[in-house]
């Protein structure tokens, strides 16, 4: 265990004398971070909790990992709204866990948690009550080879399909659509013939045969998640015609009047070829230490599809370290946004009973709940990096409201790092200032567990 770990693992929990002794060391761990050229500022955060005295922990800002796009592994680049970069999970991961470590999400989203953890080894664990984030993730904790890929791409049928809604040439050209209503078509027969339980995703694909109706497998799984993140975009690298970012889907009404204010019309695109270029840039990285790293925990990983308040197929005290970054009240409609990937899947968007309470008070009860779970899953020692971002045009710190969250679950508060830099994010295509609106800032906060 590296001396950072160390830190935090024994000095917070021996008395006054030595709690002051670690305290100093991590911050001179902290302040001498200087990759990036920056001095790391000191500050204190308080909080409240019930009618008891204001607390405070101390508060670290710097830019601790790069904003550079994909400087992360490529297994990463996956489009989903509202995702962190691979970087912050790695932060923690490596200072607070071991190789074989348990490291979980409950809130994993595209599953950049996960995919992080697997990579360095770790066990990696996730939840997310919206199906498609175990489609987004599973396939890339075991990668097929481009070879595989191909060969399966030659076995569909690309103008067999059971629906081509006319709603949808509103995004692509009728040829492209055929070909995506066929996609769907194989997955959706394939699936068919694979018995699974509706709340936990982790059971592995079977051999797929040649018959149709086999069962999906790793192959088939990839080209599933590769295709569900070439559906809609702005570049001739997707299906669709140009549209906003992948991230997210717009109404067919509002693509309508993209169309007209762009004078365009959806062009042919080539599915086949589009599949194997994105998984091409994908497995860029995936070199023969990654292959193995992966092998060597992904039969061991967990992957569920269950509230974040109650998971009870994970074990007491098995996590070593849970890095998350939660619903933030109402800001991002996550099923308005997923629409034409959850028709894509079969899937009805209103079935997804996603948490994002529109209060403060009423999301402060649903995070007190979350972290209740957390503590009884986390190994005594282990450590909880809350990602809360900020909200309301900074006006918002959530790190103030999640303190008293943690505490109330029987957590122990560390500190509070705040991870300051300028973001690159698409946030410009909606005409959005990165540094005026949106998440500026990452701001953690770290528990552990008594």
């Amino acid at each position: 265990m590296n001396t950072f770990a160390q830190n935090l693992e024994f000095g917070f929990n021996l008395g006054p004398k030595p709690k002051t002794k670690c305290l100093s060391s991590l911050e001179k761990e902290i302040s001498s971070f200087k990759e990036f050229g920056k001095e790391t500022q000191h500050l204190t955060t308080k909080f409240q909790t019930g009618i008891g005295p204001t607390q405070a922990v101390p508060t670290y800002v710097n830019e601790f990992w790069t904003a550079r796009q994909r400087q992360g592994h490529s297994l990463h680049e996956v489009s989903y709204r509202a995702c962190f970069k691979p970087q912050l999970p790695r932060f923690f991961i490596e200072r607070l866990t071991q190789s074989s470590d348990i490291v979980y999400d409950p809130f994993m989203g595209r599953g950049t948690t996960p995919m992080e953890a697997a990579l360095l080894g770790r066990v990696p664990f996730g939840n997310d009550i919206n199906p498609l984030s175990v489609v987004m993730t599973r396939p890339r904790l075991s990668p097929p080879s481009l070879d595989e890929i191909e060969a399966r791409l030659k076995q569909i049928d690309f103008t067999d399909a059971d629906e081509c809604p006319d709603d949808l040439l509103a995004f692509y050209h009728p040829e492209t659509l055929r070909a995506i209503g066929s996609l769907k078509k194989h997955f959706r027969l394939r699936r068919g013939a694979q018995a699974s339980g509706p709340a936990r995703s982790n059971r592995k694909p079977h051999p797929a045969g040649s018959e149709t109706g086999a069962p999906l497998d790793p192959v088939d799984v990839w080209i599933e998640m590769v295709s569900l993140n070439r559906l809609t975009g702005h570049s001739p690298g997707f299906f669709s015609v140009y549209t906003l970012p992948p991230n997210q889907a717009v109404s067919v009404k509002s693509q309508l009047k993209i169309n007209s204010k762009r004078n365009q019309t959806p062009p042919p695109r080539d599915v086949v070829k589009i599949i194997l270029k994105k998984s091409r840039q994908l497995l860029g990285d995936y070199d023969d230490a990654a292959r193995q790293t992966l092998a060597s925990v992904a039969d061991k990983s967990l992957l569920l599809t269950t509230p974040a308040a109650a998971t009870p197929l994970i074990p007491d005290n098995s996590v070593s370290l849970v890095v998350t970054s939660p619903p933030f009240l109402d800001v991002v409609q996550y099923a308005d946004d997923n629409w034409l990937r959850c028709w894509f899947l079969s899937l009805d968007p209103k079935s997804v009973k996603l948490t994002v309470p529109k209060k403060l008070e009423a999301w402060r009860e649903v995070m007190t709940e979350v972290f209740r779970e957390l503590h009884r899953v986390l190994k005594p020692g282990g450590h909880i990096a809350f990602e809360v971002g900020e909200i309301h045009a900074g006006k918002t710190k959530l790190e103030e409201t999640v303190l008293p969250c943690g505490v109330a679950a029987g957590l122990e508060p560390l500190l509070v790092l705040i991870n300051d830099q300028k973001f690159t994010k698409t946030a410009n295509c909606w005409g959005v200032d990165n540094m005026a609106k949106g998440t500026n800032t990452n701001r953690i906060v770290l528990f552990r567990k008594p």
